[in-house]
C-alpha cells in the first residue's frame, strides 16, 4: 500500500470512530428524518458587559460581645457549626444575676403592697376631708404619701426588669441564623461586659464588593445592573449600589452588589468574576442543550436547507439563562439540531474502500 492511500485510510477510520462517539465530522451527511427536533440561531440584543474581579462578603457578620459580668459555664457551639437564629450560644454562671432577680421580686412585691395601703389611706382621709373632719394638712400628708408609694412602684418594677434583663444576659443568642467562624473564649473563663465571646455570619444574604474604574463608572452608575459568574452561573445582582466617592491612591470607586436570598455555593472571601452593563450587543445565541463538548471540541449538528446534518465545531462565549453565545462557526439563521445524541444516531457510518498500491 502506498503512502497516500494509507493515510487516506486512517484518517477515514478517525472519523468513524469520533462519529460513532458523538464527536466527530462525518465525511458524508445524510438527509435528516423530518422528527428531528432543530431551532434557528438568532441574533439577540444583550447586555453588553465589563468584567472586574469581585470579593465576596456576607450582609449579616460580626462578633458576640458579653454584656454582663460572669464565669463560662457552657459553650454550646463551635467553629463551622450552623447556630439558628435566637439560639443560646453561650452560658455564663448566674448566680450573682439571679440573687438579684430575687431582691428585684421581693422589692416589687414590698412596693405593690406600700402602695395599696397608701391609696386606701388617701382614700379615707379624702373622704374625712370632704366632712370637714380633718384639716387640710392631714390630707396633703397623705397625698404626698400616696404619690411616694407610687413612685417607688415604679422604680420596684423597673428593678425587675433591669434584674430580668441580667438574668437574660448570662445567656448568649444568636442574633440571626448563622455558621460559627471563631470561638474567643474557652469553658471557665472569667468575662466582662464587653468581652468578646464568638464570631459569626449568615451565608442567607451576600454582597460582593468591586472597585470600577474610573472610566466606566458614569455608565455603571446610570444603569445600575450586574451579575457574578462563578462555575459557569451567572447570577444576575439584586441592587447594585456604587459608593459616592473615589479611592486616592487607585482613583477607582468602590460598588455593592446584593445578591439573591440563599445564593447556593457562594462563600465570604471568595474571588468571583463581576459583569457590570454598560450598554448593548447583538450576539448570536443558542440554546445550550445544543451543544456537544467532546475534550477540548465544542461542537453543534447543523441542518442545511436540503435536510443534511453535518457536524461544525464552534467557539462559545458567554451564557444567558438557557441560552449561549456563538462567537465563531455559525450563522444566524442557520437551523441547528435541538439533540445532538438524535443527530448522531441519523448520520450514515462511513464506508472505507481499501484499495492496493504498489
Amino acid at each position: 500500500m502506498s503512502s497516500r492511500p494509507r493515510t487516506l485510510a486512517a484518517a477515514a477510520l478517525a472519523a468513524v470512530w469520533l462519529a460513532s462517539c458523538g464527536g466527530g465530522h462525518p465525511a458524508a451527511s445524510t438527509r435528516a428524518p423530518p422528527a428531528l427536533e432543530s431551532t434557528v440561531a438568532e441574533r439577540v440584543r444583550t447586555p453588553l458587559e465589563r468584567r472586574l474581579d469581585g470579593l465576596i462578603e456576607a450582609v449579616n457578620q460580626g462578633t458576640v460581645a458579653a454584656q454582663t459580668a460572669g464565669r463560662v459555664e457552657a459553650i454550646l457551639y463551635d467553629v463551622n457549626d450552623f447556630v439558628p437564629a435566637g439560639a443560646v450560644i453561650i452560658r455564663l454562671r448566674a448566680t450573682e444575676q439571679r440573687a438579684g432577680l430575687a431582691q428585684a421580686e421581693a422589692a416589687l412585691h414590698e412596693a405593690t403592697a406600700r402602695e395599696a395601703e397608701a391609696q386606701s389611706r388617701y382614700q379615707r382621709i379624702s373622704d374625712m376631708y370632704d366632712r370637714k373632719v380633718v384639716p387640710k394638712a392631714t390630707l396633703d400628708e397623705v397625698t404626698a404619701n400616696r404619690d411616694a408609694a407610687v413612685a417607688r412602684l415604679a422604680a420596684a418594677r423597673a428593678a425587675l426588669e433591669s434584674a430580668r434583663e441580667g438574668v437574660a444576659y448570662t445567656e448568649v443568642r444568636a442574633p440571626y441564623a448563622g455558621i460559627v467562624t471563631r470561638r474567643l473564649v474557652q469553658v471557665g473563663e472569667t468575662v466582662g461586659p464587653g468581652t468578646p465571646l464568638m464570631s459569626g455570619l449568615s451565608l442567607q444574604y451576600l454582597r460582593v464588593t468591586v472597585d470600577v474604574p474610573q472610566s466606566i463608572v458614569a455608565q455603571v452608575r446610570r444603569i445600575k445592573r450586574g451579575a457574578v459568574y462563578v462555575d459557569g452561573r451567572r447570577i444576575e445582582a439584586t441592587r447594585v449600589t456604587v459608593f459616592p466617592e473615589a479611592s486616592a491612591p487607585s482613583n477607582t470607586f468602590r460598588a455593592r452588589l446584593e445578591l439573591p436570598e440563599n445564593a447556593t455555593d457562594l462563600y465570604p472571601g471568595m474571588f468571583v468574576k463581576v459583569g457590570f452593563v454598560t450598554g448593548e450587543a447583538e450576539r448570536v445565541l443558542v440554546p445550550q442543550r445544543c451543544l456537544i463538548e467532546r475534550s477540548e471540541v465544542t461542537a453543534v449538528y447543523v441542518i442545511d436547507p436540503d435536510g443534511r446534518t453535518s457536524m461544525r465545531q464552534v467557539r462559545v462565549g458567554d451564557r444567558f439563562d438557557e441560552r449561549v453565545e456563538i462567537l465563531s462557526g455559525l450563522l444566524p439563521g442557520e437551523r441547528v439540531a435541538m439533540d445532538p445524541l438524535a443527530a448522531v444516531r441519523n448520520l450514515k457510518p462511513l464506508t472505507v474502500a481499501s484499495r492496493t498500491g504498489s
